[in-house]
């Protein structure tokens, strides 16, 4: 819960407001950019709320956040924010919101399959919160748990005792240390279920993978998102926690695929059409070999 006497000063005046136990996540500005941005190593409101809209955006945030940073000085409903959740994004795709502090603040998916396909794919962990867990169990639950990397792990025991769901998970990452179910060797390419598949992509870390569904949801996990400012992909190097140099020819490598969405565990999620895709993609890689 939000504590008053520690709002920030960047906040500006009014009902809203974000404290000094923020970890700039930015899970706030982007569920809700017209209302919160990262004044630097931290976010604060810019924007008082000023329809129902927007407040509707400010307790998505709200009930999202990782750390409970956010408070309001007024009272609203919280199912204005929890309800939101699982929120639909495209097709059967959608994001679940409840971020964890355990895995950064790290944005978790889920895919909404019937049983004939294999079931529901969670990928990543949110926040094992009960009005989401509630919300996931009646969408059909989790059959399989699909997770990038160590980071984002968040509370993975907790959704496979709740329902029984098999974990995926490279063996580089820790797999095995977890009990992870299906285990995830080497670099190449295997089907994980119907229409899906993991990439391993070593970079940010050495058994990070993403997740290609459709031929066009890529899960990124920390491996590439939308860049707002250089209005194309972008990786992080300051996060390279293993290699760079790996990250780059795991990069690469995703020339191979078709893809029309990047949803990234990290940074902003983005969605153009594959030819577009592949030309951001290129000169993502091209600015990493000159950084």
């Amino acid at each position: 819960m939000a504590n008053l006497q520690q709002r920030l000063p960047e906040n500006v005046p009014g009902d809203f407001f974000v404290d000094s136990t923020c970890i700039d996540c930015d899970t706030c500005s982007q569920l809700a950019p017209t209302v919160f941005r990262d004044h630097g190593e931290q976010c604060s409101v810019h924007h008082q709320p000023d329809n129902e809209h927007e407040t509707r955006l400010a307790m998505m945030a709200l009930v999202s956040c990782p750390t409970g940073s956010i408070g309001a000085t007024e009272k609203h409903d919280a199912h204005l924010g929890i309800d939101a959740f699982p929120m639909l994004i495209d097709e059967n795709v959608y994001f679940c919101g409840f971020t964890a502090e355990a895995s950064f603040g790290g944005w978790s998916y889920l895919i909404k399959r019937p049983a004939a396909q294999g079931g529901n794919v969670l990928i990543d962990s949110p926040r094992f919160a009960s009005q989401l867990v509630k919300q996931i169990d009646l969408m059909g639950g989790v059959a399989s748990m699909l997770l990038t990397h160590k980071d984002d792990i968040a509370a993975h025991e907790l959704f496979r005792n709740k329902f029984g769901c098999t974990r995926v998970m490279h063996r580089s990452d820790g797999a095995s240390r977890l009990g992870v179910e299906l285990i995830i060797d080497g670099e190449d390419l295997i089907e994980v279920g119907e229409d899906l598949v993991a990439i391993p992509t070593p970079g940010h870390t050495r058994g990070h993978v993403v997740f290609l569904y459709k031929r066009k949801f890529l899960f990124t996990g920390d491996h590439l998102a939308w860049s707002p400012a250089r209005e194309t992909l972008t990786a992080f190097r300051s996060v390279a926690w293993y290699s760079w140099p790996e990250q780059i020819r795991s990069m690469e490598k995703l020339l191979d695929f078709d893809f029309e969405w990047v949803l990234p565990g990290h940074g902003q999620m983005h969605h153009a059409e594959p030819g577009v895709m592949k030309d951001h993609l290129n000169r993502c890689i091209s600015w990493m070999k000159s950084y």
